[in-house]
């Protein structure tokens, strides 16, 4: 397969010689192996490879044209329909832009000139540039851009922070969202929890650099168990932003499309849904939590807030809007990575309406 990739992708080495070193190590890691191996690359060096076509069942045709897994195929499919699906695969093949976000939006123009960046098509706040290391540059360490990803940046603003509330961040690491939050905070607070210490300092790392760590405090704490330790009636806003398959994030990720299970969304909603039962508890009337992902699953998305809903009359949904109307879809705004070549993302929100 090394040996293929050369022979089709990189262009110093002649065929015929990545061909005798396939078949030289062939013969070091099992003897016989060798003559398989070059009878395979040799006809391929003749004839090419064989084409998508050929394979006659329609998923396992995609599944190898967009290396994809097969169950990953059919989910897609079913949910978006075969064409936007394609369309969906097609992308992930797109190098994922470089995507900051801007501290300071008086300086916005200057920042974008600057850095030769141009506006996010989503996020005021967004600057993207097809590539760039945005986080070896002055700029990121005077904390007046950060790294964010152009869809992430949509959550803080959808919360409506006025400056004085007291507010939970869940699933805070590595603290974008987090610190995104703070910045519209006057006299307000936010507790950002993690499981792990070391995701924790990233939480407070971010604060620091951006000058907003008085504005936080990170606990390690199991999301599940926040009503227990904080109890009733403490928060106005709670921000979930929960553990999920991480699909939105393939282009970005690859491996993910291989270390995913389809069994796994469904361990993954009980999850959702049990740190939204947990924090629902802790907030006061009136309060919103926003419940976020960077998958583009119905399972951890639209189902999870249907089942929420049906099992809290307590709450009712908060149907959000954005000027982009492709992005809206059932009061939730859901991003697909082939739209605007972002991540993947899930926002919706739900408000406390009694006790």
């Amino acid at each position: 397969m090394l040996s293929l990739y050369q022979m089709l992708y990189l262009d110093k080495i002649p065929q015929h010689a990545a061909v005798h070193e396939a078949i030289e190590i062939a013969k070091i890691r099992k003897r016989g192996s060798e003559k398989f191996a070059n009878a395979l690359l040799r006809r391929i060096e003749r004839e090419g490879v064989a084409d998508f076509e050929t394979i006659k069942r329609k998923n396992k045709r995609y599944s190898i044209q967009y290396s994809l897994p097969v169950w990953l195929v059919k989910d897609l499919i079913e949910e978006f329909g075969e064409e936007r699906a394609l369309a969906i695969f097609a992308s992930l093949f797109v190098r994922s832009k470089a995507s900051i976000r801007v501290t300071d939006m008086s300086r916005k123009a200057e920042l974008r000139q600057l850095l030769g960046a141009e506006d996010s098509l989503l996020s005021p706040s967004a600057l993207v540039k097809r590539q760039g290391h945005f986080a070896g540059h002055q700029l990121f360490e005077s904390g007046a851009i950060t790294i964010q990803d152009e869809s992430s940046q949509l959550v803080a603003p959808t919360l409506d922070i006025e400056g004085e509330e007291e507010i939970l961040d869940a699933c805070s690491a590595p603290g974008g969202k987090t610190v995104h939050m703070a910045s519209y905070l006057t006299n307000g607070h936010i507790t950002a929890l993690d499981l792990y210490d070391h995701k924790l300092e990233l939480v407070e790392e971010n604060a620091e650099r951006l000058g907003l760590a008085d504005k936080i405090t990170t606990k390690k704490l199991d999301a599940t168990k926040v009503f227990e330790t904080f109890g009733p009636d403490v928060f106005d806003k709670i921000l979930v932003d929960a553990p999920c398959s991480g699909i939105g994030l393939i282009r970005r990720k690859p491996d993910i499309k291989y270390n995913k299970e389809n069994a796994d969304f469904e361990n993954l909603q009980k999850i959702q849904l049990d740190i939204l039962d947990s924090v629902c508890q802790s907030l006061r009337k009136g309060g919103i939590i926003a419940y976020s992902t960077c998958t583009i699953m119905a399972k951890e998305n639209f189902e999870v807030v249907e089942k929420f809903l049906a099992s809290h009359p307590n709450f009712e949904q908060v149907l959000l809007d954005h000027e982009r109307k492709d992005i809206v879809k059932d009061g939730c705004i859901l991003i697909t990575p082939e739209l605007y070549e972002s991540d993947g993302f899930f926002i919706s929100q739900f408000r406390k309406i009694s006790e």
